[in-house]
């Protein structure tokens, strides 16, 4: 059984929320259904209040064209909440490394130290050249690495020169950092590239949710040369108090997805260049049919059909969730990012309902093993 703590966070919805899925990160049409809610300020604050109240370690915010920026945002939400951290996205590459590294200080320094750094290379090409980014796919990865090499050594206080492909800094160093508050980075991407960067500079390689065969080989190839890299799962949640509601609950969701939006964003799929995000879709094919989407038990590849990055759904009952939970668990995975729509009730219902379950089967193994 793996010894890191388990850790459970909760995701912010930046581009709106409402019962269904729809588009995350880049600008596409979502349904009414979707956005009902607006992302404003107050309803953010409710959805970050909630997750605090439920006892959720962090919040995860996206990063792209279709959110709004996580550095205000959350900025704004320390201010709604006491105890309950962040998960800032940032697109890599973006900003000069030394600039994020006085953001991220600044903000550890006035928010207690509630932050994490989720570190995104990004992989779609068209929302790259959106942003005046027109690497290819390695050279991102490439750019990433220099800059969370160069990242970390400023957040621990180390003054840096470097001189890189990509990165060029000369005599950068904090002013006075907020050292007693580490922040750890987390970094996510499937191809070999990625890969390698997570090997080197994370602390948290976090993952979608593929099916645990699928996922037992990626931590073990990974474990053979980054020994001390943690694993976080991000998935989404559909749990009731029976099975039959939750699967219920799915069903109405994907009678609910409009034929040309699953088209639309299976195309716009197709044309990243996203190891991951060619992982998600081969789990659906594009596929609308129910009998095909429950690629492993309990698992839903649904949600992938509109959305991009993370596609699948855990849906069963609590009891059931939570076990599949556990079983990820078992693999070596430490970190949860979990999100269910709409993101303020289902904050309460996963944590209150699925996370005491979660927690009571890693404290009976770990009984089991002092035994």
């Amino acid at each position: 059984m793996p010894e890191n703590p388990l850790l459970l966070h909760w995701f912010l919805p930046t581009g709106g929320d409402g019962r269904d899925p729809g588009g995350v990160t880049a600008v596409q049409g979502r349904t009414g259904a979707a956005t009902r809610r607006p992302a404003d300020i107050g309803y953010l604050a409710q959805v970050a209040r909630a997750a605090e109240h439920a006892g959720f370690h962090s919040l995860l915010t996206p990063v792209g064209l279709g959110c709004v920026d996580p550095w205000i945002l959350t900025a704004a939400l320390t201010q709604h909440t006491d105890r309950i951290g962040f998960l800032v996205a940032f697109r890599a590459g973006f900003a000069a490394p030394t600039l994020l590294a006085q953001q991220a200080d600044a903000f550890r320094r006035f928010a207690g130290g509630r932050l994490g750094l989720n570190v995104v290379t990004g992989g779609d090409p068209a929302e790259q050249r959106a942003y005046g980014d027109h690497l290819d796919h390695d050279q991102r990865y490439a750019r990433t690495d220099e800059l969370m090499a160069v990242l970390r050594d400023l957040l621990g206080g180390k003054r840096v020169d470097h001189s890189g492909e990509h990165l060029r800094i000369e005599g950068a160093q904090l002013h006075d950092p907020a050292l007693r508050h580490p922040v750890p980075l987390y970094f996510g991407g499937a191809s070999p590239a990625a890969e390698a960067v997570a090997a080197r500079r994370a602390d948290v390689q976090l993952l979608w949710g593929e099916p645990p065969a699928a996922l037992a080989q990626r931590i073990g190839r990974l474990r053979a040369v980054a020994p001390r890299l943690r694993y976080g799962l991000r998935l989404h949640v559909i749990s009731r108090d029976t099975a039959a509601e939750a699967w219920a609950e799915a069903d109405r969701i994907l009678a609910g997805l409009d034929p040309e939006a699953v088209r639309a964003s299976q195309a716009r799929f197709a044309r990243m260049d996203s190891t991951g995000q060619a992982r998600m879709a081969a789990l659906h094919g594009g596929s609308a049919d129910a009998a095909k989407l429950e690629v492993a038990p309990n698992l839903w590849a649904g949600i992938g059909l509109v959305r991009e990055g993370a596609g699948t759904a855990l849906v069963g009952s609590h009891d059931e969730v939570a076990q599949r939970l556990y079983e990820y668990r078992r693999l070596g995975i430490g970190e949860f990012i979990l999100s269910g729509y709409p993101h303020l009730e289902e904050a309460y219902r996963v944590g209150e309902e699925v996370a005491p379950r979660l927690r009571a089967l890693v404290a009976g193994a770990g009984a089991d093993a002092e035994a």
